[in-house]
């Protein structure tokens, strides 16, 4: 049975780790009301870092709800995607999502990664 947790092994902890992500993205996936950039690892995994601006974002509640989904989406589909390097920048208005739309979205998002992936590959 596959592992199911989300261990620091699948985080970008380090500021040059995103901008690596930044400066020399490899794929680009748009969601409604979020944007996921992606880099390719040697790693043999996906990792994952968020970026929640208070001014896109106002309460940090809702801050922390968009992160947690995000992670929980992640954990949930690790074994399906490919080794990339992934920051997820959440725009204006992705609070307003209620947390069923914010699942599809997200489901979409990493099938379109996916797809984009392997034609690259």
């Amino acid at each position: 049975m596959l592992s199911q947790g989300y261990p620091r092994c699948l985080r970008l902890l380090s500021p040059g780790d995103f901008r690596h992500v930044f400066e020399h993205a490899d794929l680009k996936v748009h969601g409604k009301g979020m944007m996921a950039l992606a880099r390719w690892n040697t790693l043999g995994h996906p990792r994952l870092g968020l970026v929640v601006s208070k001014k896109n974002v106002k309460l940090a509640v809702q801050r922390n709800r968009f992160k947690r989904l995000v992670r929980e989406s992640i954990r949930l589909r690790q074994h399906q995607l490919p080794a990339v390097d992934i920051v997820v920048l959440a725009r204006r208005g992705v609070h307003d999502l209620d947390n069923e739309t914010l699942h599809r979205q997200l489901h979409g998002m990493w099938k379109r990664l996916q797809r984009e992936a392997q034609r690259d590959a």
